[in-house]
């Protein structure tokens, strides 16, 4: 096949196209995911940007006191709680090296085997050491990493800005580039802000009050190490099939295993008939309302994000799923094509 001068002229331009996309995309990666923290960010709050805009009436100024508000309700808590947090984390390093597991072993299968419970208790001591040498380790790399931290905050406060004010023109630009059919590209667009609606709302943001119930609870019947604990309550919460009881359940058996039987049935009355119950309601209501996602999409995504992306994985793995069963259910219903323009 012979190729004249605009062939090679258009092969060259897409060379060119894909040898800059390799480099824009090694220069953006250090900070790729602070990148996607601040449009998420921009998209959770864009409703409440949208109503400062309705009253200021300037783009930078509304975005600006959105920003500025988010930013403190952020930076605040964690500047009065990240030393309480690690004061904690060091006290549970302390109560695990002093804690009498076999003794609390026997008091929770207090007709079992010998042998049964010598190997519960080699087995609970293991976790419990490997846990938390995990979270000390964990939580060193984090103070020694602090500037770097810094640095991806910042980004993230950029990008958070810069998508609330120019919203409409991300918007535009995104459409001008999209290879969709314009009439499909609705229907997707649509499809897409249920299934991140559906996620970021009914998934995380449900998940992060539930684990913040679940941390009053343990403040109101006076749990040590309550910030801790509220922390893992929140993680599990956001995760679908799990949720806040893997950790308040353990701290009802530790209730009536120490012979506190009367806080034992309040403190269980409580998750069961506030937490559990603002669960069912609330996640049910908002996913119904915006996109139906199947929980195991949700929980592998989860899973799978967190291992690749950190944290904010949680939120991107569960997205990347759906946005390509959705594609895969167009190809299954012969759609695919017309998604596409001519």
């Amino acid at each position: 096949m012979d190729f004249g001068d605009k062939e090679i002229r258009r092969l060259s331009v897409i060379l060119l196209i894909f040898l800059l996309g390799v480099l824009v995309f090694i220069i953006v990666k250090p900070v790729l995911l602070s990148v996607i923290g601040g449009l998420i960010l921009g998209y959770v709050f864009f409703p409440l940007y949208r109503k400062m805009l309705s009253f200021v009436r300037e783009k930078n100024t509304a975005a600006a006191i959105v920003s500025l508000v988010i930013i403190l309700l952020i930076i605040v808590p964690l500047w009065f709680l990240i030393p309480i947090m690690v004061q904690q984390v060091f006290e549970v390093f302390k109560f695990t090296q002093t804690l009498d597991v076999q003794k609390f072993v026997q008091a929770l299968f207090s007709t079992a085997p010998e042998p049964f419970i010598a190997q519960l208790t080699v087995t609970v001591s293991t976790i419990l050491s490997k846990v938390t040498s995990s979270t000390l380790n964990s939580l060193t790399d984090w103070l020694i990493e602090i500037p770097t931290i810094a640095l991806h905050l910042f980004i993230v406060a950029f990008v958070f800005f810069f998508t609330l004010r120019d919203s409409d023109k991300l918007s535009e630009m995104v459409s001008a580039i999209s290879p969709f059919n314009k009439s499909q590209e609705k229907i997707l667009v649509k499809q897409f802000k249920g299934i991140t609606d559906s996620l970021i709302y009914g998934q995380v943001i449900v998940g992060l009050v539930q684990g913040m119930l679940a941390g009053l609870g343990f403040l109101m019947f006076g749990v040590n190490n309550a910030l801790i604990l509220t922390v893992v309550a929140i993680v599990f919460s956001i995760i679908p099939y799990i949720g806040p009881g893997i950790v308040w359940v353990p701290v009802t058996v530790y209730f009536f295993a120490s012979g506190n039987n009367t806080a034992g049935i309040l403190y269980l009355a409580y998750n069961i008939i506030i937490v559990s119950t603002f669960d069912n309601v609330l996640r049910s209501y908002i996913v119904s309302k915006k996109a139906d996602i199947s929980p195991a999409i949700v929980m592998i995504g989860m899973i799978g994000g967190l291992f690749i992306f950190g944290f904010l994985g949680l939120i991107i793995g569960p997205l990347i799923l759906a946005y390509f069963v959705t594609f895969l259910r167009a190809y299954k219903e012969r759609a695919l094509a017309s998604l596409f323009a001519e």
